[in-house]
């Protein structure tokens, strides 16, 4: 057995999520899963229909993007995840989608505006939609650029990835991460929930006003806050 297949394993599983919670269609998505004291990840081959993915045909690569074991081409999104992996080490799971609401607001180029508690029980804040890349990134390395046009949003709006675990990267689509590949496939699952309802909230009413401090920070805390009262302890 290799001594990749545990990341392997949750990739796997990770991806198969992607199409049940209808957030791909074809193939349009990926899910990897980290190893930080093996230096690699396990992401979905490129191009490979979800029905036809098993855990060994997914694709191991170290934080260079360099494919250290599988015999398919890994995802074409795979220098994205990997700048990802180098430069942000808290992160175990990376997310890419095109689905549908989510990606709407990033060809918009808009943040999705915080309107409701559905949101503040994730975020405090608006989900970030960096702008579009500049036509040097684009034509330069470009899936290598998109994780640096990520990061470099963070940093200018002084954003901590430990705790927006999402973003949209403008004309293009939404990206998502976490602790596990399971939680970056949660979040992905968030973001276009909540996408989809602010979408749904400037119909019923353009002029929406933002979700109130109070109430943010009340949802927020019971859930992720030191005296949190949400679940089961």
């Amino acid at each position: 057995m290799s001594k990749y297949q545990h990341i392997k394993d949750e990739a796997y599983a990770a991806n198969m999520q992607l199409p049940k919670l209808g957030l791909v269609l074809f193939t349009f998505g990926n899910v990897s899963a980290v190893d930080r004291s093996l230096g690699v990840f396990a992401i979905k081959p490129s191009g490979v229909p979800y029905e036809d993915l098993t855990p060994d045909s997914m694709v191991i690569v170290d934080f260079d993007a360099n494919t250290v074991e599988g015999n398919l081409r890994p995802s074409s999104d795979t220098k994205t995840h990997a700048v990802l992996y180098k430069h942000w080490d808290s992160i175990g799971g990376v997310v890419h989608t095109h689905s549908t609401y989510g990606t709407s607001w990033a060809q918009a180029q808009r943040d999705i505006p915080i309107f409701g508690t559905t949101h503040a029980d994730h975020l405090t804040t608006d989900i970030p939609c960096a702008p579009p890349m500049d036509d040097a990134m684009i034509k330069g390395n470009y899936e290598y650029e998109t994780g640096f046009q990520i990061m470099n949003h963070f940093n200018k709006f002084n954003l901590d990835y430990k705790e927006v675990e999402m973003i949209l990267v403008g004309n293009h689509a939404p990206f998502t991460w976490g602790k596990t590949a399971a939680k970056a496939v949660y979040n992905s699952a968030v973001l276009e929930c909540v996408a989809q309802m602010a979408y749904l909230t400037e119909q019923i009413n353009p002029q929406a006003p933002r979700l109130k401090d109070t109430l943010i920070n009340k949802h927020f805390q019971r859930k992720h806050g030191p005296d949190s009262y949400y679940g089961q302890s």
